[in-house]
């Protein structure tokens, strides 16, 4: 066979283009001493880490950014998956007006959108508030909780569906036999997106939140910007990186990459 040196080429760029910034964080992160003009640092160790780690804001910007993904991710799913099963299986009167009302928000600049809502959230007493982000941040969550499942919902096998009715079993027992195996990891795909796209959410917890409430990615920038240690911002984006690999692998071990992948294609 014949080899392809373009592919090859492209395929070391773009690897080492994705990797190397994230391999320099991470050697950051457990640098002690790296002074110019050395190739690698002196001295690798955890001092950092404990400072880190020890630090109160710290471990309450985590805190909060875990509490507000899940929360955020938990009210989302309870509102965005009944009405995408809605929208893929019932007709009913302005359907298609509804279902394009979910999306309205990614059809403008969303740092407008949230502005107009903050007005809004300014006369009742939300803005500063942990509430108040977690409202806003359920609108970036539609497109995700919405149109994916909308999309599995539609593909279901019907024909499956009416040979179990017709074995005489419930519509409930359809569902979660037939249907939910189906549509898994749609919404998996659908959840891991959401929660990873709050947990690293900055406009909508600066614009509303600040200052009173702080959260990781908020925190690592203060640290970029005032802090004169490089190893505290490379600390906290390894913190940040945590939840959505954790999640990616649990939703691995559980689904199968195949179908995962589906569920993102």
């Amino acid at each position: 066979m014949r080899l392809d040196w373009k592919g090859w080429l492209i395929a070391a760029l773009l690897t080492v283009a994705i990797l190397l910034p994230l391999v320099n964080v991470a050697v950051w992160s457990f640098t002690e001493v790296w002074r110019y003009p050395a190739v690698i640092p002196q001295k690798f160790g955890f001092r950092f880490w404990g400072d880190v780690l020890g630090r109160r804001d710290v471990r309450d910007a985590v805190m909060t950014s875990l509490s507000l993904a899940a929360i955020v991710t938990a009210l989302s799913a309870l509102i965005c998956l009944p009405a995408s099963y809605a929208f893929a299986r019932m007709n009913f009167p302005g359907r298609n007006l509804f279902f394009m009302s979910f999306l309205t928000v990614y059809a403008f600049p969303k740092f407008g959108l949230y502005i107009t809502i903050a007005t809004i959230f300014i006369g009742l007493g939300l803005i500063g508030n942990f509430w108040g982000v977690v409202l806003i941040q359920l609108v970036s969550t539609l497109m995700f909780m919405v149109w994916i499942p909308v999309s599995a919902f539609q593909n279901v096998d019907r024909r499956q569906e009416e040979a179990a009715r017709d074995v005489g079993a419930s519509p409930l027992r359809v569902f979660w036999s037939i249907t939910m195996p189906q549509v898994l990891p749609a919404i998996t795909a659908a959840v891991l997106l959401t929660f990873v796209n709050t947990f690293y959410e900055t406009e909508v917890a600066w614009l509303i939140g600040a200052p009173e409430v702080r959260t990781v990615p908020l925190l690592m920038i203060r640290f970029i910007n005032s802090e004169l240690i490089v190893q505290y911002g490379a600390i906290l984006s390894l913190i940040m990186w945590v939840p959505s690999f954790l999640l990616l692998i649990v939703a691995r071990r559980f689904l199968g990459a195949q179908a995962l992948g589906r569920a993102f294609a």
